[in-house]
């Protein structure tokens, strides 16, 4: 492989990790409210980000992606594939980053709450002094595993024409007939940016312990 291919795929391994990070960036927001429409006492909000949930996390992200695709069209948008792309990638991580946090709430001990509440402290105080860090510290494995899944998951996205690492290492495989070459340095790079990213995750897990990011 020459220097050039290489930086071709360095170049592709960049946008993978752009889109990425943004779709995580994104997913994490919408995850944020569906997450407290499901944990709202108010029915009208829980039923919808029920079947949001289940919708994002019961059909296959490659259908999700071709449906975006087509329909954004067939409804008067018309948006770059790297748009469709974004939106898919964002609203399915979104579903399991909601169900990830929904958890950790969820586990927060009950004596916490009771002994804030007869300590005097208000719900928002509750809620920035307990509720949130503890839960964040019980969902940061989770979400550092989904958004290893997600740059995992970023390969698909070349079904509806962005080219991103996976996809380069198919047209240069093609062009040069040494698909093992490719293959195995797209691998390679795939392998050392969820290293990162692992990494990442566990030095954010001993901060949590240590206090430093409550």
């Amino acid at each position: 492989m020459s220097a050039r291919l290489f930086e071709l795929m360095l170049i592709a391994a960049g946008y993978t990790v752009v889109i990425s990070v943004a779709s995580i960036g994104i997913g994490l927001l919408i995850g944020i409210l569906v997450c407290a429409a499901k944990l709202s006492p108010r029915p009208w909000l829980r039923w919808p980000a029920a079947l949001f949930v289940s919708f994002f996390r019961g059909v296959p992200l490659l259908v999700q992606l071709l449906l975006i695709y087509n329909l954004l069209p067939a409804i008067g948008l018309a948006v770059p594939s790297v748009v469709a792309a974004l939106i898919g990638l964002s609203l399915c991580t979104a579903a399991y980053q909601a169900e990830n946090l929904r958890g950790g709430f969820t586990s927060v001990p009950r004596g916490l709450l009771e002994a804030a509440d007869m300590a005097g402290l208000s719900p928002w105080q509750q809620f920035r002094r307990i509720r949130a860090p503890i839960a964040l510290r019980l969902t940061v494995p989770a979400l550092v595993n989904e958004a290893i899944l997600i740059l995992k998951a970023s390969s698909l996205v070349s079904v509806v024409g962005v080219i991103e690492l996976t996809r380069t290492a198919q047209n240069l495989a093609a062009s040069t007939y040494e698909p093992l070459v490719f293959y195995s340095v797209a691998g390679g790079l795939y392998l050392a940016i969820n290293w990162i990213v692992a990494a990442g995750g566990s030095l954010t897990e001993r901060a949590l312990r240590r206090g430093r990011l409550a």
